[in-house]
């Protein structure tokens, strides 16, 4: 890896579905194996903006698997991670009301809070992905104010640790949003596909994710020219899928 950029990886489900939330158990392993034989640095999401060539990780959702196939390996390489839980959901699954219908996104179960707060014990970053997951481009006030409070205070009743973090569900956010957002948190993550530059907004950061990184030869060149080349393309194709995709009410990735 050649050029000093750092960049925010995401993560969604391990599982073998091959949905565009998921990627496999094997191909996680063998991202970190890379990643802690590459000695690049991996660094918790509060410092990545401040280490040159640094990646954080993170998970949206909280989903079970995180527990049975992450949480070992991230524990077995000593590497940090952020994952961002539904506070209304935990020990549930992922049903939320503004889960899209007819797509191939898998139903799967979401840690229960005691497994959150035995990874956060573990010295796994807990971070709020809201209570509900809503589309909170389109909340009232009121209503994004309660999303991001009653989350936020759950997850630190249960963990005992502030919450300086979250990840808005969908990427979605408006200037009110991200306003709010400030006011209950230290850094907020979005779903723009970029590395990090010295004009990324703390209160919206562009991640890179998983999903397009699952062949090894982008993986292991993700800080590369050739790496660089690829994510610019992908962000581009994504971007006008994206605008597509807005006129029939399917979220973004």
């Amino acid at each position: 890896m050649k050029l000093a950029r750092s960049c925010i990886l995401t993560y969604h489900s391990l599982d073998e579905t091959g949905s565009v939330i998921s990627v496999r158990p094997d191909v996680f392993r063998a991202q970190m194996t890379f990643l802690a034989g590459a000695q690049v640095p991996v660094v918790p999401l509060s410092e990545v903006r401040s280490t040159p060539g640094a990646v954080a990780i993170t998970f949206d959702d909280g989903f079970r698997n995180f527990f049975e196939h992450a949480f070992p390996v991230l524990r077995q390489y000593r590497l940090p991670a952020t994952v961002f839980v539904v506070s209304d959901y935990c020990g549930g699954c992922n049903d939320w009301p503004t889960q899209p219908k007819g797509t191939d996104i898998p139903s799967a179960e979401l840690m229960t809070w005691s497994e959150v707060e035995e990874i956060s014990r573990a010295g796994i970053e807990i971070g709020s992905h809201t209570a509900t997951h809503p589309r909170m481009g389109v909340l009232a006030p009121a209503a994004i104010e309660a999303e991001l409070r009653a989350s936020r205070e759950a997850i630190e009743q249960r963990t005992g640790k502030p919450v300086r973090t979250l990840a808005y569900p969908y990427g979605e956010s408006t200037p009110l949003v991200r306003a709010a957002a400030k006011h209950h948190f230290s850094w907020a993550c979005g779903t723009r596909l970029a590395y990090l530059s010295e004009d990324s907004d703390n209160a919206d950061l562009p991640r890179l994710d998983a999903y397009y990184l699952q062949n090894r030869f982008w993986f292991e060149g993700l800080q590369s020219p050739r790496g660089s080349a690829y994510l610019g393309l992908r962000a581009f194709l994504r971007e006008m899928r994206q605008k597509l995709q807005s006129r029939k009410s399917i979220p973004n990735r």
